[in-house]
């Protein structure tokens, strides 16, 4: 077993985006790259793009396997990709619990208990509608893959100021946030009054 093999997959996950093994974090970035160019370039459907990666991997490895079996040599083996029930139970399990929660959390915001809740959704998904007016999907996904691979870094290196400028901004934001939660929001009905029953 070789030292990689050894590894969680996390400790690799963290080396790559650190930037410990460069190698990989630059082909990761190439990939990226590429692929935001193919489809937000392009103009090409994402579908498209999909189905002929596919089929390109699909014919190189049904070739690699027919050219070793010419030459007699042992073809190269693919791992097999078994799914066990325990897992899907696993994974279903969670979602659930993930799900009803999401779902708890909207029944309180659209029926009104808690009104600073609601200003928050509602200005949260105003500023996604505004962002995803302006950039597409993939352009957006290709912008936070290159901040995961920027940030991490930047932050191991000048950690202690970030921390500072932080903790600065935060408190001129909670002072803020007072003055308003004080003049406005305590001003707001926090819960609806039930009917009385008759």
């Amino acid at each position: 077993m070789s030292e990689y093999d050894a590894q969680l997959p996390t400790t690799v996950v963290a080396d790559i985006l650190l930037w410990k093994r460069w190698q990989l974090s630059v082909g990761v970035i190439v990939v990226a790259t590429i692929a935001w160019f193919l489809v937000d370039w392009t103009s090409l459907p994402f579908l498209t793009i999909c189905s002929d990666v596919l089929l390109i991997l699909i014919v190189l490895l049904f070739l690699r396997a027919n050219y070793a079996a010419l030459r007699n040599k042992q073809p190269p083996t693919l791992p097999e990709l078994v799914v066990s029930e325990e897992m899907v139970n696993n994974v279903a399990a969670s979602f659930r619990v993930k799900i009803n929660n999401l779902l708890l959390i909207a029944h309180d915001i659209t029926i009104g208990k808690d009104f600073r809740i609601f200003f928050k959704v509602v200005g949260s998904l105003w500023l996604l509608s505004v962002i995803g007016s302006i950039f597409s999907f993939f352009t957006l996904a290709y912008v936070g893959t290159l901040l995961m691979f920027t940030v991490p870094v930047l932050y191991s290196k000048y950690g202690n100021y970030v921390d500072k400028c932080c903790g600065m901004i935060n408190h001129q934001f909670s002072k803020h946030y007072r003055i308003v939660d004080e003049s406005v929001f305590n001003r707001l009905p926090h819960n609806i009054p039930k009917d009385k029953e008759s």
